[in-house]
């Protein structure tokens, strides 16, 4: 999105680097994904949401779609290539490839509201996914974890109401995108935190609120948007977890998808500005889901 941009390549490289150094990643099965099909998009979004992003795409340079999101001439493949990730992660979880999945993508997807691309993101890849899961492979119910210190507006707008859907939420509060706290539908536990709570406050949050909520729902799929910016070391929020957090957070949905679910889960990248924080916490994360 430019040189100045937080949410740049560099991210996912750093999180390549971290695999290595960290000697899992010979253990970790590696699969290019694929561009998502319009109908996997339109599960989620409107047909004009879909023929706008593609008419903005630019042939050269930028064309901006708000202040903080912009395209460049290869923006629309690689947002395809993100919801692709995520719709084939689902089918491979779902017919026992592979017992779990996560899904090193950018651009992030979880502010694309239905009609909207906003706060970098374009296309929702974790509601595409959720959606696919429910709609193609015919689960009754799923549960969607957000950990971001952002609030997934968008996931929350996709599925608001919706009863095959559980959401679960922590993110800081008041905070981007001011949404979340207020009028919540039944199927949403979203749970603001204020400003510099820590991991023992997140996790005292997620026994009281989530987990009783998420063993009644028993999601039969459990899809995680796994947003890393709420490390104590990310300047684009103010939260203040570290790895131990998101590995303690990674273990709880475990457990859940391992009693409920079968162990499916397909996890997909958010947010996580800080190049060294988000790399050690997405290792954090991996070995957890690979129970490693």
């Amino acid at each position: 999105m430019g040189e100045w941009h937080p949410e740049c390549p560099a991210r996912l490289q750093a999180i390549e680097d971290q695999l290595i150094a960290s000697r899992i990643d010979a253990l970790i099965e590696r699969e290019s994904a694929p561009l998502a099909e319009e109908a996997a998009l339109l599960r989620v979004h409107t047909q004009a949401h879909v023929d706008y992003i593609r008419s903005r795409s630019p042939d050269e340079g930028y064309a901006e779609i708000d202040p903080d999101t912009s395209m460049n001439p290869h923006t629309w493949q690689a947002a395809l290539r993100a919801a692709g990730a995520a719709v084939a992660a689902t089918d491979a979880v779902i017919e026992g490839r592979y017992d779990n999945a996560f899904c090193s993508v950018r651009p992030p997807g979880h502010h694309a509201e239905p009609a909207r691309a906003m706060g970098f993101c374009f296309f929702n890849n974790v509601a595409i996914a959720a959606r696919h899961a429910l709609e193609v492979h015919g689960l009754q119910r799923v549960a969607i974890i957000d950990f971001d210190v952002h609030h997934g507006n968008g996931t929350e707008a996709a599925f608001s109401g919706d009863s095959r859907v559980l959401m679960c939420s922590i993110f800081q509060h008041p905070f981007y995108p001011f949404s979340g706290a207020d009028n919540q539908a039944p199927n949403m536990v979203n749970v603001p935190m204020p400003a510099r709570s820590k991991g023992m406050d997140v996790r005292e949050a997620v026994d009281m609120l989530w987990l009783p909520r998420l063993h009644a729902f028993k999601p039969e799929m459990i899809f995680v948007s796994a947003g890393f910016d709420a490390h104590r070391e990310d300047d684009l929020g103010n939260l203040g977890l570290v790895e131990d957090d998101y590995a303690w957070l990674t273990d709880q949905v475990r457990e859940i998808a391992n009693r409920y679910a079968r162990g499916r889960i397909v996890s997909c990248l958010e947010g996580g500005y800080n190049l060294s924080a988000l790399g050690r916490s997405v290792v954090a994360h991996v070995r957890a889901l690979a129970g490693i």
